[in-house]
C-alpha cells in the first residue's frame, strides 16, 4: 500500500469511532481533487484503489469541528506526499477571486504605481539597486513598458553592476519569467529558460528567452546579484533559479520559501472545505530539477539583513579581479622558471572565467587551480605570506643540540655508514656551523667504507648548500660542473661547481655511495639526487621522488593580500627539463620502507664478495 493509500485508510479507520455531520464523500472528493490536479501525479500512485474503498464506507467522520478536521487533513496530506504546499481549509464565507482585466489607468496613476512597487536607486560605485515585490506579467509589462523605461530602466542601464532585491518578492505572473530573464541574456541565440507542466491540462509549456525587448538589454557581462530571503516565493524563485543556473547571477541571502509557479484553491464537493494544491511545476532544462518545495539555495548564504552589504562587497571584489588576474599573469610571464610555459600560462590565466567569484578565498583557490591546470606544476600556486623569522643568536651549546637533533648517524656491519637528515639548510647558516657539523656528524661516518644517505623524509629546503654537500663526494684535484641553473628574472644561466675548499675531509669519489628516496623526497633533496645520479656517483634506491622544484620565491599580486609562490630557477640540461615536475626514478625501485634493508643487503653482499 502506498503512502497516499495509508493516509486515506487511516482517515477512514479514524472515522469509524463516532458520529459526525461530515460525509465520507468529503475524503473521496478531496482525494479526487489531488488525483486530477496535483502537479506530481507519480506521488499519488495507488490512490484510485483507496478511493474505491472509501466510496463504499458508510460511517460518519468522527471529527465534529470542521477547522480541526481541516488541520488534521492538511497534516496528513503533507506528511504523506511530502509536500508542504498542500493545504486543506474550512471557509464557509470564501468567494473565489476573479482576476480583473487590466484596466485603462491614466499614465500618471501608472507612474505612481510603478514608483510604489519598485524601488530603484544607484548606489556608490555605480551599482544599480532594484527592489521588486511583484513580478509583472508580459501583458502588464507591455502596457506600462514606456513608463518602466523612463522611471526605472533608463536609470540603471548605464550602471556597472546590478542588485535585484527579491527578499520581499512574494507574487508574480508566470509570463513575466522570460520577460525579466531576457534582459540579462543576449538576443541570440535564444535560450530555453524553463519548462512548466500544467497538470489539469496535461500540457508542458517551454519558456524561452525573448528575441526582442522594449529598451536595451543589461547584457551578460556586468555583475548581477539577486538577494533572497526565506520569504522569497513563487515566480521570483523561478527567476532566481533560472539566472543562477544560466550562470548569469549570483544568489546572496537565505534559502527561498520553496513555493510553486501556480496554486489553485479548489472547493471539495458541495462542502465548505477547500484544497489549495500546486497544479503546475517548473523543471529547469539545465538541472532537470525544480526549485519548488525545497527552494533556491543561495550561492553565498548570509542572513537576509546582511545580504545587501554582502552583495556590494562581492561586486567590489569582482571589480578588482581582472586587475589581480592580470597582475598574477604578468608575474608568471616575467618570473616563472620556464619562459615559454610562463608566456602561454599568462595568456590562459587572463582568458579564464572569474566572473562568478564571490569571496577572496574563492579567488585564491581558483587561481591556484588554474595555475596547476595550465602549467602542470604543483609548485606554482597561491600561498600565504609567512614573514621571515627574526634572526636568532644561539649559543654554541644550542647549535650543538640543533645539529644533534637534525642529523642522525650510524655505522652498520661491514663498516657501512648511515647519514639521515630531513632538510637542506641555507649555505650561510650551514657555513657558520660547518665545524660543529663536521665534529658531531661528519667525522662519525667519514672513515666508513661505504655510505648510505637517507633522504626518504627530506622535503627540500635551500639549494644554496647543494654544491658544498656534493663536493664532499668528489675529489679536490679538479672542479666538476654539477648542474647548470637558469634564472628567469635575470635570464642568465650559471654553472654549479664543486667547491675547492671544504671544512673537514672529503669522502672522495671512490667509496660506494647509496641514496635512499621516497615519494616525499622533494626540492633540494631531488637536486642532490639528480646530480649524483646524472654523474654516476651514487646508486639510488627506493621510490621515485616527488617531482618538486627549486625553492620558489613569493611574489605579492598587485597591492592585494594575495601572494604567489613560484619557482624562478630550473636545472638546465641539453635534454630539457630534468627532475622538476617529473621526479627522479631510482636505479633500484623498492617501497620506501624497504629501501634501507635493500641498501644494506647490496653492500653486505659486496663486501662479503671481497673477502
Amino acid at each position: 500500500m502506498t503512502q497516499a493509500a495509508v493516509l486515506l485508510a487511516s482517515v477512514l479507520i479514524f472515522s469509524n469511532v463516532a458520529h459526525s455531520t461530515f460525509s465520507p464523500t468529503l475524503i473521496v472528493d478531496m482525494a479526487k481533487i489531488l488525483m486530477d490536479n496535483y502537479c506530481t501525479p507519480e506521488k499519488l500512485a495507488g490512490m484510485e484503489q483507496i478511493i474505491d474503498a472509501a466510496s463504499s464506507n458508510t460511517e460518519i467522520l468522527s471529527i465534529s469541528d470542521p477547522a480541526t478536521l481541516a488541520s488534521v487533513l492538511t497534516v496528513g496530506v503533507k506528511n504523506t506526499i511530502g509536500d508542504s504546499r498542500v493545504k486543506v481549509t474550512y471557509e464557509p464565507e470564501y468567494v473565489p477571486a476573479v482576476p480583473p482585466p487590466v484596466p485603462d489607468i491614466p499614465p500618471e496613476h501608472l507612474a505612481a504605481m510603478i514608483k510604489a512597487t519598485v524601488k530603484v536607486e544607484v548606489l556608490d560605485d555605480n551599482i544599480a539597486y532594484l527592489k521588486i515585490q511583484h513580478i509583472i506579467g508580459e501583458e502588464m509589462a507591455q502596457k506600462v513598458g514606456p513608463l518602466l523605461l523612463e522611471y526605472i530602466w533608463d536609470k540603471v542601464l548605464p550602471t556597472s553592476a546590478m542588485i535585484l532585491d527579491f527578499r520581499s518578492a512574494i507574487s508574480g505572473e508566470l509570463s513575466g519569467i522570460p520577460y525579466i530573464v531576457s534582459y540579462y541574456t543576449d538576443a541570440e541565440p535564444l535560450i530555453h529558460i524553463d519548462s512548466v507542466y500544467d497538470r489539469p491540462s496535461d500540457i508542458t509549456t517551454e519558456l524561452w528567452s525573448m528575441p526582442t525587448l522594449l529598451g536595451k538589454r543589461y547584457g551578460t557581462s556586468k555583475p548581477l546579484i539577486i538577494l533572497t530571503s526565506k520569504n522569497t516565493l513563487g515566480v521570483a524563485e523561478d527567476v532566481a533559479y533560472c539566472l543562477k543556473n544560466l550562470k548569469r547571477a549570483t544568489i546572496v541571502g537565505e534559502n527561498t520559501a520553496g513555493g510553486t509557479v501556480k496554486t489553485d484553491k479548489i472547493k471539495v464537493g458541495d462542502s465548505d472545505f477547500y484544497v489549495s494544491v500546486p497544479v503546475a511545476k517548473s523543471v529547469n532544462p539545465i538541472t532537470g530539477k525544480s526549485w519548488e518545495i525545497y527552494g533556491v539555495a543561495p550561492d553565498v548564504e548570509v542572513t537576509a539583513e546582511d545580504a545587501l552589504d554582502t552583495a556590494i562587497a562581492i561586486i567590489k571584489l569582482r571589480a578588482e579581479i581582472p586587475g589581480l588576474v592580470q597582475a598574477a599573469a604578468t608575474l608568471v610571464a616575467d618570473n616563472y622558471a620556464f619562459p615559454n610555459v610562463g608566456a602561454h600560462l599568462a595568456e590562459k590565466l587572463v582568458a579564464s572565467e572569474y566572473n562568478l567569484i564571490s569571496r577572496k578565498d574563492e579567488l585564491k583557490t581558483k587561481l591556484s587551480a588554474d595555475l596547476l591546470k595550465f602549467s602542470g606544476d604543483k609548485c606554482l600556486k597561491i600561498t600565504s605570506n609567512i614573514p621571515a623569522l627574526p634572526p636568532m643568536n644561539p649559543t654554541p651549546e644550542m647549535f650543538i643540540e640543533l645539529v644533534k637533533v637534525s642529523f642522525h648517524t650510524d655505522v652498520f656491519e661491514n663498516n657501512i655508514g648511515y647519514l639521515r637528515f630531513d632538510m637542506f639548510g641555507d649555505f650561510e647558516h650551514v657555513a657558520a656551523i660547518a665545524q660543529i657539523i663536521v665534529e658531531h656528524v661528519w667525522n662519525k661516518v667519514i672513515d666508513t667504507d661505504a655510505l648510505i644517505i637517507d633522504l626518504r623524509n627530506n622535503v627540500g629546503g635551500s639549494t644554496s648548500s647543494i654544491a658544498g654537500f656534493c663536493s664532499y663526494f668528489f675529489d679536490s684535484d679538479k672542479q666538476i660542473v654539477l648542474d647548470r641553473l637558469y634564472d628567469r628574472p635575470s635570464n642568465t644561466t650559471t654553472d654549479l661547481l664543486t667547491l675547492t675548499k671544504l671544512t673537514g675531509r672529503r669522502y672522495g669519489s671512490k667509496k660506494s655511495l647509496l641514496v635512499l628516496t621516497s615519494s616525499a623526497t622533494a626540492g633540494a633533496a631531488e637536486e642532490f639526487v639528480f646530480i649524483m645520479k646524472r654523474l654516476g656517483r651514487a646508486m639510488i634506491i627506493g621510490e621515485p621522488t616527488r617531482g618538486g622544484c627549486h625553492p620558489p620565491e613569493t611574489f605579492r599580486v598587485g597591492e592585494s593580500d594575495i601572494f604567489l609562490s613560484m619557482p624562478i630557477t630550473h636545472s638546465d640540461t641539453s635534454q630539457g627539463p630534468s627532475w622538476e615536475g617529473a621526479g627522479i626514478a631510482p636505479h633500484i625501485p623498492v617501497p620506501a620502507d624497504a629501501a634501507l634493508d635493500t641498501a644494506k643487503d647490496i653492500l653486505n653482499k659486496h663486501f662479503s664478495g671481497q673477502k
